[in-house]
């Protein structure tokens, strides 16, 4: 006879399957951005985005974040990843972030407002964000770098695809950018990722960003599109959700037990 445990191993080990194969539906997307603003030096608000004929203006920023490693900054072009801003925009610029820096820095709509990658510098920052969202939407400042992309579950380990994100072949954005690390108006990138592409079949709601010394330093923004409530019926990752089954199933089993 099959233990309780085991049962309850099987039906968590079946959830977590659930998030992890949908590798060979990769299917990374335009869009277009639709902002206020267009000031290379100031704020640049972001209103919604079309994505084929829907526009989409319920969107999840990122609240928390830890970062894992932050190459240290040493002075001049040293240290990775730094919280920037357009040189007359509302926001921070901090070489060497705290994670509340990073989370100021990604935690709103203005695309001004971004994490700034020096050309040699190797981060991993985990962040989250403050609600499920079912796309990821980068914008990356130069369309001259790398960034590496996968998802977490909801106890923080790597699920899924690891993506590498290339921004020279990414669609203009329709906007400049000039912030305090740079000397003049630089063109921005955008691009959206699927869950399809991260190979998960639920939302997500926490992903890892990484960049290597031969990333040649990414400068980005990362927003999320809020998933639905049809298509969420919990606040809860689909492993979650089987956690939660399976602990139903045990509780089950007792009571026809007893």
């Amino acid at each position: 006879m099959t233990s309780h445990s085991t049962r309850f191993a099987m039906a968590t080990g079946t959830a977590i399957a659930t998030l992890m194969t949908l590798a060979g539906s990769a299917n990374a997307f335009s869009f277009t951005t639709n902002f206020t603003g267009n000031n290379a030096k100031e704020d640049i608000w972001l209103n919604s985005v079309t994505i084929g004929d829907q526009v989409i203006s319920n969107f999840a920023v990122v609240n928390s974040a830890n970062i894992i490693y932050n190459a240290p900054y040493t002075g001049g072009n040293t240290g990775a990843a730094s919280a920037d801003r357009g040189d007359n925009a509302s926001g921070i610029n901090v070489e060497d972030p705290t994670n509340g820096h990073v989370v100021q820095a990604l935690g709103n709509l203005n695309l001004n407002n971004i994490l700034d990658g020096e050309d040699n510098g190797k981060f991993i920052i985990d962040v989250t964000f403050n609600g499920l969202v079912d796309n990821l939407l980068f914008w990356e400042r130069g369309q001259n770098s790398r960034l590496g992309v996968q998802a977490l579950d909801a106890f923080g380990n790597l699920v899924g695809n690891f993506l590498l994100l290339d921004s020279k072949t990414w669609d203009y954005a329709g906007f400049k950018i000039d912030t305090t690390e740079i000397g003049g108006a630089q063109n921005v990138g955008s691009l959206g990722v699927s869950l399809a592409d991260l190979g998960v079949s639920g939302p997500i709601q926490s992903i890892r960003l990484t960049s290597e010394t031969s990333y040649n330093g990414p400068d980005f923004k990362v927003v999320g599109t809020a998933a639905t409530a049809a298509a969420v019926p919990e606040p809860t990752t689909v492993l979650g959700l089987g956690l939660v089954a399976g602990l139903g199933f045990v509780s089950r089993r007792r009571r026809d037990r007893a």
